[in-house]
């Protein structure tokens, strides 16, 4: 469980890195960026839960 989570915050981490090279080349952040930005930190957020509650 606790490598799922360092996954998912690298990929966290890369996503982020790609929308800030967006907003520094001026482009505009697509609307389903915000989606996509939502759904990793809920997978983070339930595999912290689910990883407190399993110790």
């Amino acid at each position: 469980m606790f490598y799922f989570l360092i996954v998912i915050a690298v990929l966290l981490l890369a996503y982020a890195g790609v929308l800030v090279s967006f907003v520094r080349r001026g482009r505009k952040v697509p609307p389903v960026a915000y989606l996509v930005l939502a759904v990793l930190n809920g997978l983070i957020l339930a595999g912290v839960l689910a990883w407190g509650i399993s110790r």
